[in-house]
């Protein structure tokens, strides 16, 4: 019989892996290709997939500036060493300050390449998913279910964060997803224009978390030479 070469061997591509209870019985957990799997999927259906695949660390480009230099450094190093830190309580990665240098470039990047390693990123478009979160409010199964993938993610990357005009419902469904992960150890990458002082004034509880959380992976871009958008260059 011809051997069959499986994406994942671990499970043959069936998503699930059988364990024997030691009674007899079988019972059945979902692989973690699985994961990957929905994770991928997610992408291709939130229509950003090759805007994915299009932001990468080789096309990111410093122009010879050292902030951006350093900047693309220390997020492929947090990649590289992810495996090592995930389970550690300062395991996220926060991409702070001036507008066009790249921070969501650099997220995206981030987060392919723990995709390639096999592991799960859920992306969240901040604007987007909390106006789409508000809409669920009053649907209590609704809501539960669209906030529970961010609350529940692997990685959680949420790009441009704090984005648009706040109001006391963002604070509420943030401070949901944020106290979740922060009490269950669980990885952000976070892209955004605010400070970390425009963080903490937003919410000291919110803001506090997520500083502490990134401890050693806080990246902040300074100085409107930078924004690649009216001094030129590609990010």
């Amino acid at each position: 019989m011809e051997n069959r070469k499986y994406d994942c061997p671990k499970c043959r591509d069936t998503g699930f892996i059988l364990f024997d209870d030691g009674t007899g019985h079988s019972y059945a957990q979902p692989c973690k290709c699985r994961e990957i799997k929905e994770a991928k999927e997610r992408l291709a259906r939130s229509g950003l997939a090759k805007e994915f695949k299009a932001k990468t660390f080789e096309n990111y480009r410093t122009g010879g500036k050292p902030q951006l230099e350093d900047a693309k450094r220390r997020i492929r190093q947090y990649t590289e060493l992810f495996h090592e830190i995930k389970n550690n309580r300062f395991n996220s990665v926060i991409l702070s300050g001036q507008v066009g240098a790249g921070k969501t470039h650099l997220g995206t990047a981030c987060s392919v390449c723990l995709i390639e390693k096999g592991i799960p990123v859920v992306y969240m478009g901040y604007r987007e998913e909390i106006t789409n979160l508000k809409s669920k409010i009053m649907n209590e199964q609704a809501y539960s279910i669209a906030v529970n993938r961010f609350k529940n993610a692997s990685v959680l990357f949420i790009d441009d964060f704090l984005k648009g005009r706040l109001t006391e419902s963002d604070v509420n469904i943030v401070y949901e997803i944020v106290n979740y992960r922060y009490n269950n150890n669980l990885p952000f990458i976070i892209s955004t224009e605010k400070t970390l002082g425009g963080l903490i004034d937003f919410d000291e509880a919110i803001g506090s978390r997520l500083i502490e959380l990134s401890r050693g992976w806080i990246i902040v871009f300074k100085g409107e030479e930078l924004n690649y958008r009216l001094y030129g260059g590609d990010k």
